[in-house]
Formats: structure tokens, sequence, C-alpha cells
């Protein structure tokens, strides 16, 4: 039988840490929206191989998704989800979820509505301060409008228009020139530091509440407490350990989050789900004003077109 990915053996005892990271995310990327090809290619982008040593395919990481081994289960005759005896990469919950996203994309169309970064107020018209909204330019592509004035009073100039690539491409290479400046990489450090002393207290507090766990066995050997009073106990320190495991693996992903360099930054952006894009440039930008074109057509930003306002991190 051969070895499933994230598992150290092919009887599924033991986690093989250098590949449960990697699932982790990969199932995050899903989760949050990335199709199961675009998550292959980033883990090829990052030279995470399966277990053969061949690139993942959307075939074969659709097959590992699917698979409730990773989340420490498996499927029993009627088909319900229960516990397998082994660890697991990922929590049942997330598996669930997974599922989830999975038969949901099987169903959804073919030609998703384009998702715009800067949308929400986030890019503005330089002349009147109008948020831009998204629109399709006569050739059917994504791009950003100022619309102007209705007759209730809606509206702006309508004087701003832009490709919604060419302001997106722009305003992603400052924001990975913003986190390159070691000032913003040293407040994400000390975060990240903070993160990994957190996944520590968990680490004990789990400890802490197995002792207890186990403390008890004697007590109702003994006959000093009631079986009732003793499932009770159990139960409700299987629920905290439970909860506290599941913080814990979302801290220590957080923990070992790193930044690398220009390049990891580029590369990450390149794969990274819609969501984190959006929320980091909204972490980091107030908002972006855009300027009308000196000529029609122009397929570039000219200087002063675009101003970018950061936000002053605390």
């Amino acid at each position: 039988m051969p070895r499933l990915y994230s598992f150290d053996d092919s009887a599924r005892r033991r986690l093989r840490d250098s590949e449960v990271g990697p699932l982790r995310q990969a199932v995050s990327r899903r989760r949050a929206g990335q199709s199961t090809a675009e998550v292959a290619a980033w883990m090829t982008a990052e030279g995470y191989v399966g277990t053969l040593g061949s690139p993942f395919t959307s075939m074969t990481l659709g097959r590992l998704f699917k698979n409730p081994a990773i989340a420490g289960c498996a499927y029993d005759d009627s088909g319900q989800l229960v516990d397998a005896g082994h660890p697991g990469a990922i929590e049942r919950k997330e598996f669930v979820e997974l599922q989830k996203s999975l038969a949901e994309s099987k169903t959804a169309s073919k030609t998703p509505a384009f998702e715009y970064l800067l949308s929400g107020g986030l890019s503005r018209c330089g002349n009147c301060e109008q948020e831009l909204s998204g629109a399709r330019t006569n050739a059917g592509n994504p791009g950003y409008r100022c619309r102007p004035k209705e007759k209730d009073g809606r509206g702006g100039c309508g004087t701003v228009r832009i490709d919604a690539a060419l302001l997106e491409t722009h305003v992603a290479e400052y924001v990975v020139a913003e986190l390159s400046k070691p000032a913003v990489r040293a407040q994400i450090e000390r975060a990240r530091r903070r993160v990994a002393k957190q996944a520590e207290e968990f680490q004990e507090e789990i400890k802490a509440l197995e002792r207890r766990r186990t403390d008890l066995a004697g007590p109702y050997a003994r006959g000093e407490i009631r079986l009732d009073a003793f499932k009770a106990a159990d139960q409700e320190i299987t629920g905290q350990v439970k909860a506290l495991r599941s913080r814990l693996r979302y801290a220590e992903q957080m923990a070992s989050f790193s930044l690398g360099g220009v390049r990891d930054l580029v590369r990450w952006w390149n794969h990274a789900p819609f969501g984190s894009k959006r929320a980091l440039s909204m972490l980091l930008l107030e908002k972006v004003e855009v300027y009308s074109a000196r000529d029609r057509g122009v397929r570039e930003i000219e200087p002063g077109r675009v101003k970018l306002h950061w936000r002053k991190l605390g």
C-alpha cells in the first residue's frame, strides 16, 4: 500500500512534518476559493511534489483532497464519516467544508464573474473622489470606471476609466515592494513571534488537560466519583482539548509563515487566493486614486496617474 501524502508510513501512524504544512496550506487555499488546478500550480511553484516525486496535478491533488484519511477519518459502510483511529493533517471540520467546496465547484459556472481587487471603496476617482466601480470595456475586458451622475444625483464626473489588469498589476508591484521594507517586515516578524508564543501556550494547556484526564481515572477506579460524573468530566476535557488543538493548528500555521525574499513575495502574490491579496491590500492601503489618462487607449500607467495612499501601521 503506497504512502499517502502527509503521512510518514503506509499504516498512517505518524504524520510527516515536511508535508503536513504544505497540505494544510493547500486545503486552506482551496477553501478560500482557489480551484484545485490553481492550488496544484502553487504547490509546483513552491517545489512540493507527491510521494513518488511527481509534480501535483489537479487530478492527483483532487484525489488527495477527497481522501478522509487526511483528517484522520474514514467512511463507514453507510457512507458516514467516522474516526479512523490515526492522526490527521487537518481537522474533521475542515475536511467536511472542503468536500462542500469541491461539490459546489462542480455546479458553479465555468466562467465566474471577475473579482475586482480594489472594489468596495479602495479605488477612487482622482478628479472627484467618487468610488470607482467595476465595468466591462467595449471589448469585454474588466475595468474600473467613475460612473457619471444620474438623475438622482448619485455618481461622479464620469471621466476616469482604466483597465483592471493594468491597475491591479501596478498596485500589486507597490504592495509587494512595501512588504519588502525593513520596518514592515519587522512588524510582521513581531506579530509572528507573538503567535508562536501563543502556540506554545496552547501546547502547555493541552498537556495540562491531558494530565487532568489521566488523573480522573484514579478517583473513579477507587469509587470516589460516580460513572456519570467521570463521563461528564471526560467529555468536558475532550471538548476543551479539541477546541485548543484547532486553535493550535492555526497558530502553528501562522507562526511558520515567512515573508522570504522579494522573489518569494512575488511568487506568493502570483498564486495567492483572491481574498488574501484583497485583505493585504486593504491592510496596507487607505485608498488608490486614479486620474484620467492623457490620451485614449493608453496601455501603461503614466507618471502621476495613480496615487497610492498608505496606512500608518501601529
